[in-house]
């Protein structure tokens, strides 16, 4: 596929754009997968019920702005009894035999691949992302977080812990950036370690994770363990302030996390917070397979990924034919309808996102640098896939979690050189290196602040394989024995 690249005048401001040359048949999923609701209900005790005061929240298709129902909006009542109820639903969950537990959960995972399509639609249609990525990655993710967990249900002995016991009830906080997955992530753990869980979910993308509690009661999990309460900030913070939880779970902004850091006191808890990722790729690298890599890892879900691969760091001999490179792979970036199976780019998840990533971008080229991007639909929900060359450290982008389709480009001339520009940011969840030397790139890992480094791919996520960050991305891993580890507390003997 070829393309053609245009230079807009914008005031003083110049851009490149680059557009594709070949137009696309619309391959629509069929959303009659999902059944539509006008009502969306808390899940407490097993039941799904309204919220206390009756007060409701309205959750949009982003892509569209169309209604997909109100939700209910729990208050502090609310949290209560969904706590109340965990406490006691916990009980019945401990006390049955681990090889039941083990039961359920491989029961959630299937039933979950069964009604794969239409989760991904839900997902779609709430959040904003391509289908293809909720249908390849978010959905097939979250039903083998289940399953692998599944298996830890009487294996809690190889975590290390002395005896291991549950905490009691965890209260998990989870975003809208991968709400099923990031719901998973939170629950699977929780209950193989014989914790109920009361689950809030962000305000803007509730609807699978209340499908999900739907899905896990019909696969036998006894009421109250799993509660899902639907609502706004003081809802989550209510939750996370309740004296009946005793285990915290939080992914979500550096911001937020601090806030609920001093929260928790002495109550255990894991913080999975923003990040600024770099690629550092040298120029003895397989080029077409880095820039494949740098392309996933930042234009991934419309660069709504905490660990987005946000910062290009490209040894300097290779530096322009990398930019020429990643151009022309730019005009290959279908950006459009979600729901449609070619795009690979959906819509920003809110307005409110969408004004904050055009500020960056704004801010950017304020400070010098230069607008590579391709196209978009004209519309405020969409943003085009974003290349900003000549940025060095200094810049307010460089340095700030853009949370966006932004990627920000640097050069180096040397490894030690590329090691202090990427840990040059107050931020540590991931990096990637890009090198056909072995030895080099295991050097560069194991110097990078961060808790995720990536050699010759980027955002590639195994439930065996711990996730977590350092320095203000949080602390405390997701996945694999150190993730199970988190959900369980030594017992006396």
């Amino acid at each position: 596929m070829s393309e053609k690249i245009s230079i807009q005048e914008n005031g003083d401001e110049d851009r490149v754009v680059v557009e594709p040359a070949m137009a696309y048949d619309a391959a629509r999923e069929d959303v009659t997968f999902h059944t539509p609701r006008t009502e969306w209900y808390a899940f407490i005790d097993g039941e799904s019920v309204s919220a206390i005061d009756g007060t409701w929240f309205e959750s949009t298709n982003p892509a569209t702005g169309e209604s997909l129902g109100r939700v209910a909006r729990c208050g502090a009542q609310d949290v209560d009894i969904a706590v109340r109820s965990a406490q006691v639903g916990q009980q019945r969950w401990v006390a049955m035999d681990p090889s039941e537990r083990s039961e359920v959960m491989y029961r959630i995972s299937r039933i979950m691949q069964e009604r794969a399509r239409e989760f991904a639609v839900l997902e779609t249609l709430d959040n904003g992302k391509s289908i293809r990525e909720t249908r390849d990655i978010d959905v097939p993710l979250a039903a083998e977080w289940f399953f692998s967990h599944a298996g830890w249900c009487d294996k809690l002995e190889w975590t290390g812990v002395r005896n291991p016991q549950p905490h009691g009830v965890v209260g998990a906080v989870v975003p809208w950036n991968f709400p099923l997955l990031m719901a998973a992530w939170k629950i699977a753990p929780a209950l193989a370690g014989g914790n109920s869980v009361v689950l809030k979910p962000a305000e803007t993308t509730p609807l699978t994770a209340l499908l999900l509690a739907e899905v896990c009661r019909d696969a036998g999990l006894p009421n109250g363990v799993l509660n899902v309460i639907p609502g706004y900030g003081d809802t989550g913070e209510a939750l996370m302030q309740h004296p009946g939880v005793s285990k915290l779970a939080f992914t979500g902004s550096t911001a937020v996390g601090k806030k609920l850091r001093s929260i928790a006191g002495d109550r255990p808890i894991t913080l999975e917070l923003g990040g600024k990722g770099s690629n550092i790729v040298f120029a003895d690298c397989d080029i077409d397979a880095a820039v494949e890599g740098v392309v996933w890892g930042i234009y991934m879900n419309q660069g709504h990924v905490c660990c987005a691969g946000s910062r290009l760091i490209v040894q300097e001999s290779i530096h322009d034919d990398f930019v020429q490179r990643l151009e022309s792979r730019m005009a290959r970036i279908r950006v459009g309808d979600p729901m449609d199976k070619n795009t690979d780019m959906g819509a920003i998840n809110s307005t409110r996102q969408a004004d904050m990533i055009r500020g960056h971008i704004a801010r950017a080229v304020e400070q010098g640098a230069y607008v590579i991007e391709g196209v978009a639909p004209q519309s405020s929900c969409y943003i085009a896939p974003t290349m900003l060359v000549g940025v060095h450290p200094g810049m307010d982008v460089w340095q700030d979690e853009v949370f966006g389709p932004v990627l920000s480009v640097s050069s180096f001339r040397t490894a030690e050189e590329a090691v202090e520009i990427a840990n040059r940011t107050r931020y540590g969840l991931a990096n990637g290196v890009w090198s056909s030397d072995g030895a080099l790139a295991l050097w560069v890992a194991s110097k990078l602040r961060s808790g995720v480094v990536w050699l010759n791919t980027y955002n590639m996520f195994d439930s065996s394989s711990p996730f977590g960050g350092v320095r203000e991305s949080g602390y405390g891993r997701e996945g694999g024995v150190t993730g199970m580890r988190a959900y369980v507390k030594g017992g006396a003997r």
